[in-house]
């Protein structure tokens, strides 16, 4: 089981350069563990291609119906105080954004307290680098040393 941000799934949703490696290794997975807001920031990263021109409505719509589809196997870490929590404490030691504390709290409840033991799968470089300062293995094309800008 591998944690997924929302940056990683959402190019098994749209046509991006990392579609394929993620895909291989989304299919290698036998559980993707996501947090309960991932569905709403890949609809965002959706509806932000639509409204600038790089997806058609069509392919919007196809892109949302895989995310339903997807988002029906993933195992959620729903909130709760202990997410809360850990996402005000990475709030105050890494510089990120709100939702990327909550998904980074999320993985680490989601490997209870021990994050060496669940890879994090991101292309956001922020919230890679905090992951990694927290001890997850980091996978994704910037863990081989490439960058890319948030997809959200």
């Amino acid at each position: 089981m591998r944690f997924w941000d929302s940056s990683a799934l959402v190019p098994l949703l749209v046509e991006e350069e990392e579609t394929i490696p993620l895909r291989d290794l989304y299919l290698g997975d036998p559980g993707a563990i996501t947090w309960w807001g991932t569905p709403v920031e890949c609809v965002s990263a959706i509806s932000r291609r639509e409204r600038e021109g790089t997806l058609s409505l069509e392919a919007a719509t196809r892109a949302l119906e895989r995310l339903d589809a997807l988002a029906l196997h993933w195992h959620r870490i729903e909130p709760a105080d202990a997410v809360l929590e850990t996402a005000r404490r990475f709030l105050r030691v890494h510089p990120l954004r709100a939702a990327d504390s909550l998904q980074l709290a999320a993985a680490f409840l989601a490997a209870e307290g021990r994050p060496s033991t669940l890879d994090f799968v991101c292309l956001d470089d922020r919230l890679m680098n905090a992951a990694r300062r927290e001890g997850f293995p980091v996978r994704g094309h910037l863990a081989a040393g490439h960058s890319s800008p948030a997809s959200e």
